[in-house]
């Protein structure tokens, strides 16, 4: 966690800091290997150390690999959709990852730019009959995208469920979904294509730990 330790006075990711000389969140340990905490690096990981049974998320097309990481990268990466998300107000967080008054106002409208771009590419693969981002199965744009877009999104119960400890970050994430630019967009399929994933793919309901109201 961020912050400092209440009854040590410690920084409470002083140890991270020392294991990999940044403190992001997540960070990927993998035996005698370098830490990874970025995402590209850490998908690759995934996929590798993955079980064969499993789907790959890393399409092996290069033209689709090009589009898959080209959607992750303006989900996950800088200046994309959780970076802006994190910027909408002031906090701890917020100024981590740049906040200023002309980059919170800014960020709603990047925010929606996003959605409405993974909108647009939801209808295209549904008019050639797929349900996913990027060809005929299930990539990591798919998951990224679904588990991401909660933070702009009223999540329901059976996705995932409040408890003492999450309920104002659902809060502050359905409030994120109202704000009138992100509104607009957040049309019924990319809600559907949210709500597909998550429970086709992922394990729900997301029981994170914490006490249930």
């Amino acid at each position: 966690m961020m912050g400092v330790d209440k009854e040590t006075g410690e920084d409470r990711q002083r140890r991270l800091f020392e294991l990999t000389s940044q403190t992001s969140l997540p960070t990927m340990f993998y035996n005698d290997e370098r830490p990874r905490n970025v995402w590209i690096e850490q998908l690759a990981l995934a996929e590798r150390i993955g079980g064969a049974d499993s789907p790959a998320l890393i399409p092996a097309d290069f033209e689709q690999r090009a589009q898959m990481l080209g959607l992750c990268a303006v989900v996950l990466g800088e200046d994309g959709l959780v970076w802006n998300m994190r910027i909408m107000n002031d906090g701890p967080l917020g100024r981590k990852y740049g906040y200023s008054d002309e980059a919170s106002a800014a960020a709603p409208g990047k925010v929606a730019e996003v959605i409405a771009l993974l909108d647009r590419q939801l209808h295209k693969q549904a008019e050639r009959g797929s349900k996913y981002l990027i060809g005929d199965a299930v990539t990591a744009a798919d998951l990224y995208w679904a588990t991401m877009s909660m933070c702009v999104s009223d999540t329901p119960p059976e996705i995932m469920p409040a408890t003492q400890q999450n309920q104002g970050m659902l809060k502050f994430f359905a409030a994120n979904s109202k704000v009138p630019a992100i509104a607009d967009v957040l049309t019924s399929r990319v809600q559907e294509h949210q709500h597909y994933i998550l429970t086709t793919y992922c394990e729900t309901p997301a029981v994170l730990g914490g006490n249930p109201l």
